[in-house]
């Protein structure tokens, strides 16, 4: 093994534990009253629209606009009429999303196991370049990176193999040598084995962790 790559969001930065207390924050701004089902129906529509972004139908902001389009009725509140309007709206949202932050308590052991093995490391991540690497510098892990492909650095999306052969020939390794590992089974394991990588799938739920699989591979 000579390189190993993470996924970011929910992977090395904890996204859904920093969009819930953003929200828990932000809603009642709104004069709305929490609810816990909010939580559902916003993931929900971050999960049916962002993909729309990943595909070219939306710009990034463009998604963000469409998800207040279908978030802001289930609140029963209005929907702004202009684009300006409806970012507006999404800025409480997100300055909130960005003070909360955070990095599993497992990504920078695994990070420096990773470094002490002599191992390049990469990030491949479905996401927006700058807020990207904004979230890798806030959690503190940005040092330890030595390259990061995202979506519009790449021109590509995971799974399309050439997502996974473009950041292993960044991180200048073969295929062959290189580890993936992510939360998402079908993104960040099975595309890319399918890429001719290794991969491991970092299942939270039932109790593995970054370190463990990390340090399983050294």
């Amino acid at each position: 093994m000579k390189a190993i790559v993470f996924d970011l969001d929910d992977t090395l930065f904890d996204h859904t534990a920093s969009a819930s207390r953003a929200l828990r924050s932000w809603v009642p701004t709104l004069g709305v009253t929490w609810s816990d089902d909010l939580l559902g129906r916003w993931f929900a529509i971050e999960d049916a629209v962002y993909p729309e972004w990943l595909a070219g139908r939306l710009t990034h902001q463009g998604q963000r606009r469409q998800r207040l389009r279908e978030f802001l009725p289930f609140l029963e509140l209005p929907v702004p009429a202009t684009e300006a309007g409806l970012d507006e709206v999404f800025t409480g949202y997100l300055d909130r999303y960005r003070a909360c932050w955070i990095a599993f308590e497992d990504a920078r052991p695994a990070l420096e196991v990773a470094r002490s093995n002599g191992w390049r490391i990469g990030v491949l991540t479905n996401g927006s370049t700058v807020q990207q690497h904004a979230k890798l510098t806030a959690i503190g892990l940005a040092e330890l990176v030595d390259v990061v492909c995202t979506t519009e650095t790449l021109g590509c999306s995971k799974p399309d193999p050439r997502a996974y052969l473009d950041t292993c020939e960044a991180l200048g390794v073969d295929p062959v040598d290189t580890l993936m590992i992510g939360d998402n089974l079908d993104l960040d394991v099975l595309g890319a084995r399918a890429a001719g990588l290794s991969a491991e799938h970092l299942d939270r739920a039932a109790g593995v962790t970054l370190a463990q699989l990390v340090r399983s591979t050294s």
